[in-house]
């Protein structure tokens, strides 16, 4: 397990992305937490403190070269190193094709594509030079089978694939593993408000019956930030109770 390690987590002042750094922190690992919301990540530092562990909070946005430059720099200043980066940062602006906004469109693209992009590249250069990394982006069911309302996001997430397999290749001499972790339907704020209705639809079609929780993703983050994964690269690992096979 990453007992020791350094990671970065964008995103990480709620969701998917605390409940992954707070897995990692229960592994033994330091953690960057990254979030354009300051009072999330500092609180989430503080907690992590308390719990005995070591983190460091860092108000970022990802779409920002220079952002995410520094928070790797913040992460080899604190710590001496960075062994993990998991790309969790990402938006939603939904809306049907015929009525989806030119800025709607870009900004998804930009948050959750462009942003992976940026924050991989400045981690990668350490991760080379030390030969040994794990990348893990958090891509979505719906960016293997699309979802009606959801062009963008959709093409974010498929996007977000193709770079991890581009990656996986490229950094692979440097002992640097690339993966993704594709979610089903995942509890969470963002789930808590759509009608009972809708809940039920969706639990319908899933063959565990329930939707997944936080937790179950940063399971699968987990695994593939530790050493038995050593030899798994350009992979997409769905948690998604069987709702995509």
């Amino acid at each position: 397990m990453p007992k020791g390690k350094v990671a970065i987590v964008t995103g990480a002042s709620r969701g998917i992305g605390r409940s992954i750094a707070l897995a990692l922190v229960a592994e033994g690992a330091r953690i960057v937490a990254v979030d354009m919301a300051p009072e999330g990540v500092e609180a989430l530092a503080a907690e992590i403190k308390a719990m005995g562990g070591e983190a460091i909070a860092i108000q970022g946005n990802v779409t920002v070269p220079a952002d995410a430059e520094r928070m790797v720099d913040a992460a080899v200043e604190a710590f001496g190193r960075l062994d993990i980066l998991v790309n969790n940062a990402g938006i939603t602006r939904d809306a049907l094709l015929l009525r989806m906004k030119d800025e709607d469109w870009d900004a998804v693209l930009t948050v959750n594509l462009k942003g992976a992009f940026l924050c991989s590249r400045a981690a990668a250069k350490v991760m080379a030079k030390q030969r040994y990394g794990r990348i893990i982006n958090i891509a979505s069911i719906v960016g293997q089978m699309g979802n009606a309302g959801q062009a963008n996001y959709c093409a974010s997430k498929a996007g977000l694939i193709g770079l991890t397999k581009s990656n996986a290749r490229e950094l692979a001499k440097r002992n640097v593993t690339v993966n993704a972790v594709a979610p089903g339907f995942i509890a969470t704020e963002m789930t808590e408000v759509l009608p009972e209705k809708v809940k039920h639809e969706l639990t319908a079609q899933i063959p565990l019956e329930r939707l997944g929780s936080a937790d179950d993703i940063a399971h699968a983050v987990l695994f593939l930030a530790a050493e038995r994964s050593a030899y798994i690269t350009g992979q997409v690992i769905g948690v998604n109770g069987g709702m995509y096979m």
